[in-house]
């Protein structure tokens, strides 16, 4: 009844919808087609194929495993500034990975922090390239996504139910049995299988911190084929392979997610009785302050050096900076392009648009644009559209957040506008003007940033189509530390933070300030 409501054409819709279909299952079958018959996988694809689904499997543990204590420590407690710890939580979703990874190196590298403390220590030196320094990016991306969903489910269980624990006397065991391994054993799954997913498309981290043909991801090996061997063959063949590995996690996470909670309750503030005593407080206390620490001190160093760095960039850095600003402003515009019709028509009976707008989140860069390079060269050079390529794929792989954000605010204005807008004649344009935009500022601002931040860090189709002489940010400074430029890689680091959380603030706070006006 609210999609017949208002007078407004579903056809954008539909049509925005085939578009992302015909993108992402038409690159599908590109490569698939591409694909020579009868040829199988070499021994180093089951590699790559066992390395990604081994790093999978122990980013996903390890992340969830440190999440648990975390989150729970932070739905025991109240302190000054937890509000901003947990806002800063979710920071790495939108941070460059190419940052991260710079970030990590500070500590964990070589010349980093902990090595030469445990030189001066006499202790042997780490290694973080190889399978232990891709888990360890994974993880610090991870942990905080991790902690976030974990702590929803703790938040979600009633006031009423910690209270009449504590009426039962129940004790820190009674507690974790009757309360919090129930809820964890319905929070946790879903989870692991959400960050499993993220990890097998994993394509920055191995390219940085892989450390040579042992550890290589399906992702990195779909690059290496096409990239360095030209390869077309052997390349759709491994985007096929990681299509179905990320297809088969998404649809692992999406039926774990459905079981039940705890009910609803009073909406009263929590109060944990079971957290009291110094053992306990002590205990809440490390855990956050180490969390904290893990996450916090690579994007510190990753400042400092920048600072000390910003200098000795090339000119090539900034020209760099200028396509990236581009790049992700035109992403933004194809998301907006497309996403706005798309929340609109399934804000109605068209819901099932919505799960076509979500194709992308089963897919890959790699893989769509692997079948973009393959539907264009017979015609022009690929090369010649490397930064309409990546603005189109980055924008359609923020799709599916962007559709999550939107589609619940566009089916409250359409349910609670829908009749008044019809009964005085606003339609069309009229409609999405006076009535739907002013209203949709804030989630809009909110999608629109995180749009841009994504884009701004992408290192992957560009990696496809780039030549040696033109680069987005993420790939210059990539190129600075092959060529073991680290100061100036860490100014370009710098600067790439900057402009990445910028972009995501303007957008986010110009939505929000015109709602709150």
């Amino acid at each position: 009844m609210a999609g017949r409501a208002v007078a407004v054409r579903r056809w954008p819709g539909i049509g925005a919808a085939a578009l992302v279909a015909a993108l992402v299952l038409g690159t599908l079958l590109a490569v698939a087609l591409r694909a020579e018959a009868g040829r199988g996988l070499g021994p180093s694809d089951w590699a790559a194929i066992r390395f990604t689904i081994v790093q999978s499997v122990l980013s996903a543990a390890i992340s969830v495993a440190l999440a648990i204590p975390v989150a729970r420590a932070l739905s025991r407690r109240r302190f000054f500034g937890r509000r901003v710890l947990i806002t800063l939580l979710g920071a790495p979703f939108i941070l460059p990975v190419i940052v991260a990874v710079l970030g990590l190196l500070a500590v964990f590298g070589r010349s980093g922090i902990l090595n030469e403390a445990l030189r001066w220590l006499g202790l042997p030196e780490v290694q973080v390239y190889g399978l232990h320094g891709v888990v360890l990016a994974h993880v610090f991306f991870n942990l905080p996504l991790a902690t976030r969903l974990i702590l929803q489910g703790w938040q979600q269980v009633p006031a009423e139910r910690f209270r009449l624990a504590a009426q039962l006397g129940f004790g820190p065991r009674e507690m974790w049995r009757v309360i919090e391994a129930p809820m964890l054993s319905r929070v946790v799954p879903p989870a692991a299988a959400v960050i499993f997913a993220i990890c097998l498309s994993s394509f920055a981290v191995a390219l940085t911190l892989g450390g040579g043909p042992k550890a290589t991801t399906v992702e990195l090996a779909i690059y290496q084929a096409f990239r360095f061997d030209f390869d077309l063959g052997r390349a759709a063949l491994l985007s096929c392979v990681q299509l179905v590995l990320v297809g088969i996690a998404a649809l692992v996470a999406l039926k774990l997610s459905g079981s039940e909670g705890f009910g609803a309750g009073l909406d009263r503030a929590v109060r944990r009785w079971d957290s009291a005593g110094l053992g306990r407080i002590s205990l809440d206390s490390a855990v956050i302050a180490l969390a904290a620490l893990f996450l916090l001190l690579p994007m510190s160093l990753v400042v400092i050096d920048g600072l000390l760095g910003i200098t000795k960039m090339p000119a090539q850095v900034w020209k760099a900076a200028g396509v990236s600003v581009l790049v992700s402003l035109g992403s933004t515009a194809l998301m907006l392009a497309l996403a706005l019709p798309i929340a609109i028509a399934a804000a109605g009976k068209s819901s099932w648009l919505e799960a076509v707008g979500l194709l992308g989140i089963a897919s890959s860069p790699l893989v769509i644009g692997t079948g973009l390079f393959i539907v264009i060269y017979p015609i022009a050079d690929p090369f010649d559209f490397a930064f309409p390529v990546t603005a189109l794929v980055n924008a359609i792989m923020a799709l599916p957040f962007a559709l999550r954000i939107l589609i619940g605010s566009t089916r409250d204005v359409v349910q609670g506008y829908g009749r008044l807008s019809l009964s005085l004649g606003l339609t069309g344009r009229q409609w999405l003007r006076i009535i739907y935009l002013p209203r949709m500022r804030a989630p809009l601002g909110f999608a629109c940033g995180l749009t841009a931040a994504l884009s701004m860090g992408d290192l992957g189709v560009i990696a496809l189509f780039a030549d040696p002489e033109t680069a987005t940010l993420p790939l210059q400074m990539y190129r600075l530390m092959g060529s073991y430029r680290m100061e100036a890689a860490s100014g370009a680091a710098l600067l790439l933070l900057v402009l990445s959380f910028g972009l995501f603030w303007l957008f986010d706070r110009g939505g929000r300030g015109h709602a709150d006006s």
